[in-house]
């Protein structure tokens, strides 16, 4: 069974020379331990190409100290590091399979070996409170790391250094601040290394350097050499000058000639250098705007990079949703979502014949995990509801069974979703898209500067929308009064659920083209960041009135369930027309807000 443990340390670098300076002064600290040395032994696996690393995970089994077993240590977050713990047991070779499953979204099917061993001496002296409790624990460590050879042939490579933790126990992060500021004091440097294992894998986790390949033809031109020339190098020979006649008037005309020719040789040369000149001055043009169309993002790279984001953004949560972190399969879905609409708008850019059979996979995987996600959001908005009523409106444990539903939904939610995610499809789901970033099937736009490209596509997403617009308001008109337009099959109803998924897909291509046609990854304002906004508003107010569509259904099941076991359903009643009573203000919210965003749309289409 596995333990989970909150690493929040500061690492510093220090040389063989340092020593530790007296800490007891640090204000918080009333007493300094005595040290304690442990012999630490460490053994860390990954699959060949590094998944876990690169994903900034370590597994390791360690022996030795007071915490050994196998440790899985995820990213950090908010400056904390979580870590797993498992009981040692037998396996070395190849962790077991009980710890793997918590990154199997990150190695997939790929086999974990071992890929480094890790030996430390390691000195802790431990700060202590008034009430003699440990509130940091200082770590002096000695080092030798060694990578393991990668392939047959290869040979281990050994790193020894020296370096210092600092791990917060009971203390405040203060406290850890002031710690680290008397070590940097006394001569230790903040670490560059996050983990020892990444400066023991340093080399394997830069890459091997490109090979520089040379051009043949250029390697055949320096061979043979210019051969219309002489085969002295091609120098000139000298001009040998013609002797003067020997007549006065020959002699004259003669000299008037050559004077006559020096001219026109000396005009033909100034025409031909300037000729030359701009020549010149032409290549060199050109030269600097092959060079500046070189150094223009390509849409081919843009849409590359944001693929690769969003395909990170879904191993974070498939993480979450395997270590049981709330909110793990909204961002799943999200990642799975935006994935897909990137999929869908840039086209022009990616081959669909490639990426279109990734998009349903994605559409698989959201409705996979729509039940767990709507569940979660129906009920807690609904007890939040509940809680809102008067006590007269509440007849009978209206809050104890939504709580237990909760409680079951969470349960069974959760173990669907890991299911889910354990499956061969999920899996080599997960396979092809990373296949998809790194050999990325380019279509005919991908070369294209990127600018003009995803200026296009977010022009013809916010079309679609506006279309889509039109329509739903057509299908409001055509509905027959009292035909019920709340009914979730009605056309006005489907045709506002589109309008939706529209906001959405203009929402995620306006993320992509914001770098570009906003000027800079940072900044957070210009027209596209403008539509981002714009489409955040819209997804709220059509979001809310979809999510109503889940918790009137949940009422309905919910009140049947007390019916049937004898309560008053009369409150779930009430619930259900409270919740109608939203779908239909959402809907009028959006009719009130959709002119507003015209605007906003004008500014990235043109029209006005």
């Amino acid at each position: 069974m596995a333990t989970e443990h909150t690493e929040i340390e500061r690492k510093f670098d220090v040389d063989e020379t340092f020593a530790l300076p007296d800490l007891s002064g640090v204000p918080g600290v009333a007493s300094v331990g005595a040290p304690v040395v442990h012999e630490l032994a460490a053994t860390y696996y990954d699959t060949a190409d590094l998944r876990l690393a690169r994903a900034k995970i370590t597994l390791r089994r360690r022996t030795g100290g007071p915490d050994e077993g196998w440790h899985l240590k995820l990213p950090a977050a908010a400056g904390a590091r979580r870590e797993l713990r498992s009981p040692l047991g037998r396996a070395v070779k190849a962790p077991p399979r009980a710890v793997l499953t918590p990154v199997l979204g990150v190695v997939r099917r790929a086999p974990s070996s071992q890929v480094a061993t890790l030996h430390t001496r390691r000195t802790v002296v431990t700060l202590l409170g008034e009430d003699g409790r440990v509130l940091v624990e200082v770590a002096d460590d000695q080092v030798t790391g060694t990578a393991l050879p990668a392939a047959a042939g290869e040979a281990a490579v050994v790193t020894t250094w020296r370096e210092v933790e600092v791990e917060l126990v009971d203390g405040d992060e203060e406290l850890l601040g002031a710690v680290g500021a008397e070590l940097v004091v006394s001569g230790a440097r903040p670490s560059p290394s996050a983990a020892k294992l990444t400066r023991v894998l340093a080399d394997r986790l830069a890459g091997p350097p490109p090979a520089t390949v040379q051009d043949e033809a250029d390697d055949e031109a320096d061979d043979t050499g210019d051969d219309t020339g002489d085969t002295d190098g091609g120098a000139p020979e000298p001009v040998v000058e013609e002797p003067l006649p020997e007549g006065k008037k020959a002699r004259a005309k003669e000299i008037a000639r050559r004077e006559q020719a020096a001219k026109a040789a000396a005009a033909a040369a100034k025409k031909e250098a300037k000729k030359a000149k701009k020549a010149s001055e032409a290549a060199a043009a050109e030269a600097a705007e092959q060079a500046r169309l070189a150094a223009v993002p390509k849409a081919g790279a843009v849409v590359v990079a944001a693929l690769a984001e969003q395909l990170a953004a879904l191993q974070r949560a498939d993480l979450m949703v395997r270590t049981d972190v709330p909110d793990g399969v909204h961002q799943v879905r999200v990642a799975a979502r935006r994935i897909r609409s990137i999929l869908a708008a840039y086209r022009p850019v990616l081959d669909r014949t490639r990426t279109d059979a990734v998009r349903d996979e994605l559409r698989w995987l959201g409705q996979e995990l729509s039940g767990t996600r709507d569940a979660e959001v129906s009920v807690e908005h609904l007890r939040e509801l509940v809680a809102a009523q008067p006590v007269e409106f509440v007849l009978g444990p209206v809050a104890a069974r939504l709580q237990q539903a909760e409680l079951q939904g969470e349960t069974a939610g959760t173990g669907h979703a890991v299911a889910a995610l354990s499956t061969p499809r999920y899996l080599t789901l997960l396979d092809t898209l990373h296949a998809l970033v790194e050999q990325p099937p380019l279509a005919q736009r991908a070369g294209e500067p990127a600018a003009d490209v995803v200026a296009d596509v977010l022009r013809h997403t916010v079309k679609r929308l506006r279309k889509l617009v039109d329509a739903a308001e057509d299908a409001e008109f055509a509905e027959p009064e009292g035909a019920g337009q709340e009914a979730v099959d009605s056309p006005y109803e489907l045709a506002l659920h589109e309008v939706r998924k529209a906001g959405k897909r203009v929402r995620y291509t306006a993320e992509v083209a914001a770098p570009v046609l906003d000027g800079g990854a940072k900044r957070r304002s210009g027209a596209v960041m403008g539509v981002v906004d714009a489409m955040k508003q819209l997804q709220d107010v059509l979001g809310d009135r979809q999510d109503t569509v889940v918790t009137r259904e949940l009422c309905r099941t919910v009140g049947l369930a007390a019916f049937a076991a004898g309560e008053n359903a009369w409150t779930y009643g009430r619930l259900h027309a409270l919740e109608e009573a939203r779908a239909m203000q959402a809907e009028r919210d959006f009719w009130a807000l959709w002119p507003s965003l015209a605007p906003v749309l004008n500014g990235v289409t043109g029209k006005r």
